[in-house]
């Protein structure tokens, strides 16, 4: 096990911090109107982390998990919802490069879509028929064959930077497929007729990512949109777990990241009235920071190790096990250090101008999101067990 960071990670994690403090400039406002944080995309985009996880051969820098955590944890600092809606076109980019299923040709197409192209990519999943608790993903998107492509019809939920990029990624059913599990993964360009947005994106945290809907009625798009077309889908999701779900693991590390700096710098620069020392004298102070602290750094490490073995083993079992454990332990420390972090700064943390009130609800959001903490609980006490999920009832009929 060797985390020891390559000359390439010392400067993505330069330029992504670069980035991150310009990104916070700007990260109240996109909260405060729920706005696509565009500037930060375009920035991303001239700095080539677009293409981070295309392999070298096809044009981008080649990049897996490890370094890709190592990018996000660190832009999460500037502005955590710039840094998981970009998370989503990484996630999906990484999934299509690194897919068994899908041919070197259709590969090479989408690279360069998104190298050569400069393009984005929004991924366009959820849908109001699934349940991601009860692991029961699949698309009720439909999608009829006709001359020279297809018709798609249907509503996908949570479509983060769904306004802003130049392609969605959407799951569909064929029509006339005849397996349980049957996909199509369409590439849809932005321009293609047929497609709203539906703006409802008013939210607790993350407000940056406006996660809208997608609606799509009789949207056209040519055979060329197709990157991915399977009998069973299952399989492949499984797979793709490093990019699905636990490529966002680290943005929520690096909202915990910025409270902990933050709140650092409230007690050390705060001085109650009457004293003449700081806030960070008193003992209980030191308690609750070392707490954090300590919640922190073995976030960190778990997230590191859980990139570490999905690069070394690929989508292994004990691999699988790791990703739930460190999405886990990032979700609950991240909730913990937001309400230590409250708890110090007091009644001044909780006003619209405190980055804290901002970071707090943002990080709320890491043990909710998919896999919440009770899913990783449940999956990993599978694993360890060695249970046969077939074999597992499930908790509600």
């Amino acid at each position: 096990m060797n985390f020891e960071l390559t000359a390439q990670h010392k400067r993505i994690q330069a330029q992504c911090q670069e980035l991150a403090t310009d990104f916070a400039t700007r990260a109240a406002e996109h909260d405060r109107e729920a706005s696509n944080p565009v500037e930060n995309y375009a920035l991303l985009r001239e700095a080539g982390f677009h293409t981070l996880n295309i392999p070298t051969a096809l044009g981008g820098w080649g990049e897996q998990l490890f370094g890709h955590s190592l990018a996000l944890e660190q832009l999460a600092q500037g502005c955590p919802a710039t840094a998981l809606s970009f998370n989503m076109h990484l996630a999906w980019v990484g999934y299509l490069m690194e897919n068994i299923e899908i041919t070197p040709d259709v590969k090479r197409r989408v690279a360069d879509w998104v190298v050569e192209g400069n393009n984005l990519v929004a991924g366009s999943t959820s849908e109001a028929s699934t349940s991601a608790l009860l692991a029961s993903y699949a698309p009720a998107t439909q999608a009829r064959p006709v001359d020279g492509g297809y018709v798609i019809n249907g509503k996908k939920f949570f479509s983060s930077m769904v306004g802003a990029a130049d392609f969605r990624a959407v799951p569909a059913r064929r029509e006339d497929a005849a397996t349980p599990g049957a996909a199509i993964v369409f590439l849809v360009p932005r321009d293609a007729p047929g497609q709203t947005v539906e703006e409802v994106w008013d939210v607790l945290g993350m407000r940056g990512t406006r996660s809208d809907c997608l609606l799509l009625e009789n949207c056209f798009v040519p055979e060329e949109s197709v990157v991915f077309d399977t009998d069973n889908f299952f399989p492949s999701i499984a797979r793709g777990a490093n990019w699905f779900w636990a490529s966002y693991t680290a943005v929520y590390l690096g909202v915990a990241a910025a409270i902990y700096a933050e709140i650092l710098k409230v007690v050390q620069e705060r001085v109650p009235k009457g004293f003449t020392q700081a806030l960070a004298y008193h003992p209980d102070v030191r308690r609750k920071i070392a707490e954090m602290n300590a919640d922190l750094e073995s976030a960190r490490l778990s997230v590191y190790h859980s990139a570490w073995l999905s690069d070394s083993e690929g989508p292994t079992q004990n691999a699988i096990a790791a990703l739930y454990r460190a999405k886990y332990l990032v979700g609950e420390a991240t909730a913990r250090i937001g309400r230590n972090a409250l708890t110090l700064g007091g009644a001044h943390t909780l006003f619209k101008t405190s980055p804290l009130e901002r970071l707090f609800r943002d990080g709320t959001v890491g043990a909710i999101q998919f896999p919440p903490s009770d899913f990783c609980l449940s999956s990993l006490g599978s694993l360890e067990l060695g249970l046969d999920p077939h074999e597992i009832p499930p908790p509600m009929k």
